[in-house]
């Protein structure tokens, strides 16, 4: 007997796409009770401590570099712990309260390492025997005590205060902890991201200028400002070899239209080998791109080719998108952070009498939300704008999706704006675009008029699953509001 064995989609394409490594979220940990307790009841640190053991353990399991800087007992101990995670540079600081403490043992770790914190207190159990319980036993259980305390203080110090109390192995309380790890992840990978920005303002767009100071000032990015020649340089170079190679990697991943010319689909390929380069000498974690050209010159040309290696790079986790869409590329690394894809995406029509919004964009894709193998379409045309080639099609997989876009105020403030909804099947263009069609739980032209009062550009990122949540916590983390239809 033959036993074979499959492939998932996804662990085919992450094979074939293998994914673009930033820097892991690092996540400082230290628990503590007051040392007062410890000569009067001699059997509760040793119970403390067995706890801070577990919540060391389920740590070292998330996706994250952690520094456990271990037990503090007082106020000295505390400045030691905070001057040792001031160090690490965490993107997140947990401080667990094993029982009762003071908040002058909290506020250092707070203030001296600049990090977001997290207060946890996690009793050992659902709840006390109070029939055998002495008051050693019981101060195992008032790690709550101390929260309010040190949320006062916290807001009198002007620092962000959030917590989660819940009990040692209860999973609702970690499914709360583990979302403040994910968005500290958001925190860490815009904080060390360098985005680039290639070409120009799409003309009229007003919407997706963006001031290029806001982004280090707001999360610490880099901005890197690209010419298309720096990708012409680059293109020039590349071999018929690769070009080839390009292609049948692409025949795998797409099925190819008969619509596809094959001198245009060798440009394509060809380009996406040098944007490679490109993304590979500047060490971009993202990419926003126009050009407007003419006549089919080499600009007008690179331009036209990018739809292939953009879709091929935003899979492997470096966004990718056209019309100089600078804030939404930030969007679609947020969703790809949490592991939710993000797709470049804009309204498209209403379907009325099926109560949905049609959505999509033309252009690059993200391919891990497609429903099915995605399609190379080729255009003569490319609406709104100059140039031909080829194009990525395919429907968005059915099933719960979060949109979250970067909006931006008139003072300049930059807001995370979600909404929630579920992709529903029916008709769809074939034009060579991504389209969906989604449902909001409302009248979709309401939907529209209030996802249209937020400061929303006209493009965001389409991601799967209902992942609001993990987005607010991002946004909190990043110091910037929260708004969702």
């Amino acid at each position: 007997m033959t036993t074979t064995t499959t492939t998932s989609p996804t662990a085919e394409l992450e094979r074939l796409l293998p994914a673009h490594s930033r820097r892991r979220t690092r996540i400082g940990l230290v628990a503590g009770g007051l040392g007062t307790y410890w000569p009067q009841f001699p059997g509760l640190l040793p119970q403390l401590q067995q706890c801070a053991a577990y919540v060391g353990d389920r740590f070292e399991k998330l996706d994250a570099d952690v520094t456990d800087v271990g037990f503090v007992s007082d106020d000295q101990e505390a400045a030691l712990a905070a001057e040792r995670l001031r160090l690490v540079d965490c993107d997140l600081i947990v401080v667990y309260l094993t029982t009762y403490l003071t908040s002058s043992m909290v506020l250092p770790i707070a203030q001296r390492t600049g990090a977001p914190v997290l207060i946890i207190d996690l009793q050992p159990s659902p709840k006390m025997d109070h029939a055998s319980f002495d008051t050693g036993l019981w101060l195992a259980y008032c790690g709550q005590c101390p929260v309010p305390e040190v949320g006062n203080v916290f807001r009198r110090a002007g620092i962000p205060f959030r917590s989660v109390s819940g009990w040692l192995e209860e999973d609702y309380s970690w499914r709360r902890i583990e979302r403040w790890v994910t968005a500290a992840g958001v925190r860490a990978g815009l904080r060390h991201a360098r985005h680039g920005l290639m070409g120009h303002l799409y003309p009229g767009m007003l919407d997706v200028s963006t001031d290029l100071t806001l982004l280090p000032t707001t999360f610490g990015s880099h901005v890197e400002a690209l010419e298309f020649d720096d990708l012409r340089v680059r293109v020039e170079k590349v071999t018929d070899a690769e070009t080839e190679a390009r292609m049948e990697l692409a025949r795998e991943i797409f099925t190819i239209d008969d619509s596809v010319d094959d001198g245009d689909f060798a440009w394509g390929a060809k380009v996406s080998v040098g944007l490679d380069r490109l993304q590979e000498d500047f060490d971009l974690d993202s990419l926003a791109y126009y050009h407007r050209g003419l006549n089919g010159e080499q600009h007008e040309r690179l331009g036209a080719g990018m739809i292939l290696g953009a879709s091929l790079l935003t899979a492997r986790g470096v966004p990718t998108t056209g019309e100089y869409e600078l804030r939404t590329t930030v969007a679609q690394m947020i969703t790809q952070s949490v592991g939710a894809g993000g797709s470049f995406t804009e309204i498209q029509a209403i379907n009325f009498e099926d109560g949905v919004v049609e959505m999509g964009h033309d252009g690059p894709a993200h391919l891990a939300v497609s429903s099915h193998d995605p399609l190379l379409r080729g255009l003569g045309v490319y609406h709104g704008k100059r140039g031909w080639g080829v194009s990525v099609e395919f429907d968005v997989q059915p099933g719960p999706v979060t949109l979250l876009g970067l909006g931006q105020d008139r003072d300049g403030a930059l807001a995370l704006v979600a909404s929630e909804g579920d992709v529903v099947p029916g008709p769809l263009l074939a034009i060579g675009n991504t389209t969906s069609r989604v449902d909001f739980g409302m009248h979709p032209g309401e939907w529209v008029d209030r996802w249209s009062q937020t400061g929303i550009g006209h493009h965001w990122s389409l991601s799967i699953g209902h992942r609001s949540a993990d987005y607010a916590a991002a946004a909190e983390l990043l110091g910037i509001d929260f708004r969702q239809v």
